[in-house]
């Protein structure tokens, strides 16, 4: 198995085991990743790690009331998972990069980093990923306004994040839809 595959078990793992993030969500990131990987022309391996990592710890800092704290958790994770998987040092400061860069807090230091980021903003600008996040807030128990307003929120987080001119093509027209039907269903 390659580096890449056994992190990809490890995420998948941690999703099993604490139910965030939804696999739908996972799924919607790794596969515009791995496409505009392609597309640009960036490490594939780097991205794909990048990608797995990113939301690796989310699961469990939410339900240890610490979700702000699972960009840290998952660079802790990665440095430990990079001890029994190596990967070359300047690789493996990428893959960090793409880790702490995904929320817009750090710069991004290569186009991987990037490209994970972009890739992230599809599970909540993309209408497969809306509606997946949607139906996860009616799971939680989250009412109406609260749902809109929690849905609102990291559609502005994630619009602020897209930085490739391809993902906000795509993503810009949804975006604007989606702020319409919020403004919509509050104003009904």
């Amino acid at each position: 198995m390659t580096v890449a595959e056994e992190a990809r078990k490890y995420a998948v793992a941690e999703i099993e085991k604490f139910g965030t993030p939804i696999l739908e969500h996972f799924l919607i990131s790794e596969k515009k990743a791995l496409e505009l990987a392609k597309k640009l022309q960036a490490n594939e391996e780097i991205v794909q790690i990048g990608i797995y990592f990113m939301d690796l710890k989310l699961g469990e800092a939410h339900q240890a009331n610490k979700t702000s704290s699972h960009v840290d958790m998952g660079v802790r994770a990665a440095r430990e998972f990079f001890k029994k998987y190596p990967v070359d040092d300047e690789s493996g400061e990428k893959i960090i990069n793409c880790i702490a860069a995904h929320h817009g807090a750090v710069l991004f230091n290569c186009l991987e980093a990037e490209i994970c980021a972009n890739a992230d903003c599809y599970r909540f600008i993309h209408p497969k990923g809306f509606f997946a996040y949607l139906m996860l807030l009616g799971q939680r128990g989250l009412g109406h306004d609260e749902a809109l307003d929690t849905i609102e929120n990291k559609l502005e987080e994630k619009h602020k994040i897209l930085s490739l001119e391809i993902c906000k093509k795509e993503l810009e027209p949804r975006y604007q839809q989606f702020k319409k039907y919020i403004k919509e269903a509050r104003n009904f």
